[in-house]
């Protein structure tokens, strides 16, 4: 089966990709691990997208639909969309691509976590500047006080988790995000789950749609 992970930051997407990964030998597309590969190798869509990134400017529609055409085409296990789509304009791009390649996406999975939650996830993030290890101050602190456990790098808060990034960011999730919950609702492909639970017991959820 073929899905749409999606949630706020912080809502455990990640978390759960790798589970179904490892757990159901499912193929994993994060439109920001095609960015960096694409960048890295140098590709045409790479390059394009690499000098609206230098702008500071968001990527177009086009080449992130690029990107993830290229994946599709040479992929024959069920994969994840993680993230992706983020608007209704990229949704309707989807159904299109995948209409042309043949290929039916079941669910859009949705992993809903409260906002209080999610900003005392995000807050309490750390990452090691070093090895980019990640670590919470609450669920998984460093076993030294700023200190990598992994390889004794110098772990920090990122800019984009102080509180005040958070707040906005999550505004802006919500305000492109519920568009496209209503989109998936009446395409009968909407489902979602309880994020607020240990990361086994959501993932008991998630596997119960795959069924």
């Amino acid at each position: 089966m073929n899905i749409i992970l999606f949630g706020a930051p912080g809502a455990g997407k990640g978390t759960q990709s790798s589970l179904l990964i490892e757990r159901k030998n499912m193929f994993q597309i994060s439109t920001g691990d095609l960015f960096r590969s694409a960048i890295k190798n140098k590709t045409d869509l790479g390059k394009r997208a690499q000098e609206f990134m230098h702008r500071g400017e968001l990527v177009p529609d086009s080449i992130v639909i690029g990107m993830v055409e290229e994946v599709l085409r040479g992929q024959n296990k069920n994969f994840i969309l993680d993230g992706f789509p983020r608007t209704v304009a990229q949704a309707e791009a989807l159904d299109l691509l995948t209409s042309k390649l043949n290929i039916k996406i079941e669910k859009s999975i949705f992993i809903h976590v409260p906002k209080t939650e999610l900003l005392g996830r995000l807050t309490g993030r750390r990452v090691c500047k070093n090895c980019g290890a990640v670590y919470h101050l609450i669920s998984k602190p460093t076993r030294k006080a700023g200190i990598c456990d992994a390889c004794g790098g110098e772990v920090v808060q990122r800019p984009d988790d102080q509180e005040s990034v958070i707040e906005t960011r999550l505004k802006a999730y919500e305000d492109y995000t519920s568009p496209l919950k209503e989109y998936y609702r009446k395409l009968g492909k909407y489902f979602e789950v309880d994020g607020n639970k240990s990361s086994e017991e959501v993932y008991k959820n998630v596997e119960s749609l795959l069924k």
